[in-house]
């Protein structure tokens, strides 16, 4: 898991996930379309379940390879069941972030609004599914191409770089400005507005992506699977925001 890892989360980037929500918001005339569709395609669902393939990479080498099982709930819960090569578990249970490694017998517990884990700008889909509220900006992304045909690639300026941006210019829209080096990218299906890949890039070079298949819309989940409950001689250790995030600037 990344954070047992210690790998860069840029946290920075990440962060503002939660802690940013701007006023500006610019879609180009293309992504328009494109961005409703995929809202709602999953705005009405009240749980959402999907298998996952998630590859964590540095300077465009795969590094790590994981696989599982994505679970969603609004408001705000989400469970990711780690499957191969190890068992891990990442839960948000709409306060608490808890990262579970049964083979350390060890769980990790941060508030869910400090989390800097990878996973949590998946949180959109437990939330309101309003793009709006993660990107100061939408356009067709001219750089990543979609890995699958009919699908389509959108570019989301994730608002910590909106905000530089719009201060250096406030009159340059984000088709002008381009692809930053830090960057989220959806790919949807074009006709369904299904979620196929997510991608995170940082300007030093790691990133990672998440694949999604056998999207399930309200399947039946008990609310036990959005609680942690420690197995028996599990130790909790509170964690601790990573330097940097405290000196997010919205």
């Amino acid at each position: 898991m990344v954070c047992r890892l210690g790998r860069p989360l840029l946290c920075i980037m990440i962060a503002t996930w939660f802690a940013c929500i701007l006023a500006a918001y610019d879609v180009t005339p293309d992504a328009k379309p494109l961005v409703e569709l995929f809202e709602a395609r999953y705005r009405a669902a009240h749980t959402l379940q999907a298998t996952f393939l998630e590859r964590y990479t540095e300077s465009s080498r795969v590094v790590r390879v994981e696989a599982g099982t994505a679970y969603f709930r609004r408001p705000g819960k989400m469970r990711w069941e780690y499957e191969a090569p190890e068992k891990n578990l990442f839960l948000v249970d709409g306060k608490t972030a808890w990262f579970y490694v049964p083979a350390d017998h060890t769980a990790t517990r941060v508030p869910a609004r400090m989390s800097a884990d990878w996973r949590t700008p998946m949180a959109l889909l437990a939330g309101e599914m309003k793009v709006s509220r993660v990107c100061g900006g939408v356009q067709l992304a001219a750089l990543e191409k979609a890995e699958s045909p009919g699908n389509v690639v959108l570019y989301c300026e994730i608002r910590a770089v909106g905000a530089r941006s719009q201060k250096s210019d406030s009159t340059e829209t984000s088709s002008q400005r381009g692809e930053a080096a830090e960057a989220v990218f959806f790919e949807i299906v074009k006709r369904t507005g299904d979620l196929a890949r997510v991608v995170v890039k940082d300007s030093g070079g790691v990133g990672i992506e998440f694949q999604f298949s056998n999207w399930k819309a309200d399947p039946l989940l008990s609310d036990a699977l959005f609680r942690f409950s420690p197995p028996q001689g599990v130790a909790i250790v509170n964690g601790e925001l990573p330097s940097g995030i405290g000196s997010v600037n919205p």
